[in-house]
């Protein structure tokens, strides 16, 4: 692909003038959105505002007088559009891991006759983790986590089985699983769903009512770039709220909370999920940050995405810098979300020499080197431009150098 061709397509972009609405470094390019997402100017500005306006000025009173005590519903509804999801199922608070406790506590409260959790071996370890650990306390303790492969999962949809809990978008690969298809199969054996939609929001169509998902979860810090830390969401179909109780029944998820009585009481629909008082800071600035989709068509977003993969793919194969990486993501763009994954035994060092010339990938042990696409500040060029950043790094053996392979605490 020539340089004039790879001009042309950033000329033509439907999604160019959304990059104006970031704030980048100059001279820097971002291939890591899928692990944090880029600091949008409106979350920046809400940020101040937060601090030196509301809480600076008005205080306490900021709960009401800016709507602080909605926020968790406020967010989620705008989260919703981009998972498919009508209104009234989507809400904001914690963090995944909090979330998926929630959910699949009270999806094993609904299946009595169930102990087994099953999910893929090569999930997020962390979504394991909580799995495990929910197995481990009080009469969950007959709680059995069974993992296969990846194509296993439709053999071991089983009658023992409870749960199916997956990653939309595999962390690693990138590999995306058929919601749909998986979905109806663990319905026709009486198996709710939990979808983690971590590096599916913000980055791939989805339509959780349209493929009947029961459940779903994911974070508001990579695609839908609300800063480091910032809340979660969970998805949870209508036909399900009457019915399900989550254990972490907190003040915030009573019915009346300033009611102040002695027993619990869980509100109605979603704000059940609620615990503790909301990250106001944080979850202000997330509801900033989701203004950046406005007027965005998700299928238009999903073009460009594979067309950047594409585009590195094809550019990286011209100058030959991808002979000693296995490409672990599919070759099929239709089958992986924003992301490339590219195995090499010094993937580390690699990514180190990479960032300390401009371009900013991740590494993901014990030999990945993942290169995120994220299409509403990412432009062609910039791909064009880290492809001939990484060809230098591998011809000269740049990576080689020791000060690339001394890890610190974050990988």
């Amino acid at each position: 692909m020539s340089p004039e061709h790879v001009r042309k397509l950033d000329r033509l972009d439907p999604l160019a003038g959304k990059r104006d609405l970031f704030v980048l470094p100059e001279g820097l390019i971002y291939l890591d959105g899928n692990s944090l997402g880029a600091l949008p100017v409106a979350a920046q500005q809400r940020a101040a505002e937060i601090v030196t306006e509301q809480w600076g000025q008005d205080l306490v009173r900021s709960w009401n007088t800016h709507e602080w005590i909605d926020l968790p519903v406020k967010v989620g509804e705008k989260i919703a559009p981009l998972l498919g999801a009508s209104a009234g199922q989507v809400i904001c608070c914690d963090s995944i891991s909090v979330n998926l406790f929630k959910v699949l506590a009270a999806v094993l409260q609904m299946q009595t006759d169930r102990h087994v959790i099953l999910s893929q071996e090569d999930n997020f370890p962390a979504d394991l983790y909580i799995a495990e650990g929910l197995g481990s306390i009080g009469k969950s303790g007959n709680v059995e986590l069974k993992l296969v492969d990846d194509s296993g999962i439709e053999a071991a949809l089983e009658d023992s089985v409870a749960v199916l809990m997956l990653t939309h978008v595999n962390y690693r690969s990138g590999k995306i699983h058929d919601m749909r298809r998986l979905t109806e199969l663990a319905h026709e054996k009486g198996i709710p769903v939990i979808w983690d939609l971590a590096h599916s929001a913000g980055a791939v169509p989805l339509a959780l009512d349209d493929c009947n998902v029961d459940f779903a979860v994911g974070c508001g810090y990579k695609y839908l770039n609300g800063g480091p830390g910032t809340p979660a969401f969970i998805y949870a179909a209508k036909h399900h709220q009457d019915r399900i109780r989550q254990p972490l029944s907190g003040w915030m998820g009573h019915a009346a909370p300033f009611a102040f009585d002695r027993q619990y009481r869980a509100a109605q629909g979603m704000r059940q999920f609620l615990a503790g008082t909301p990250p106001i800071l944080s979850m202000g600035v997330l509801d900033a940050a989701l203004d950046v989709f406005e007027g965005v068509d998700m299928q238009l977003l999903r073009d460009k995405s594979r067309q950047l993969g594409e585009l590195f793919l094809e550019r990286a194969a011209d100058t030959g810098c991808l002979a000693e990486f296995e490409l672990v993501s599919p070759a099929d763009s239709a089958q992986r979300g924003s992301q490339l994954a590219l195995g090499h035994p010094r993937a580390f060092a690699i990514c180190q020499a990479l960032i300390d010339r401009g371009v900013i990938a991740d590494f993901r042990a014990p030999d990945i080197l993942r290169l995120g696409f994220a299409p509403l500040y990412l432009r062609y060029r910039d791909i064009s431009r880290s492809v001939e950043i990484l060809a230098e790094v591998m011809a000269g053996e740049i990576y080689a150098h020791e000060k690339y392979s001394k890890r610190q605490k974050v990988t």
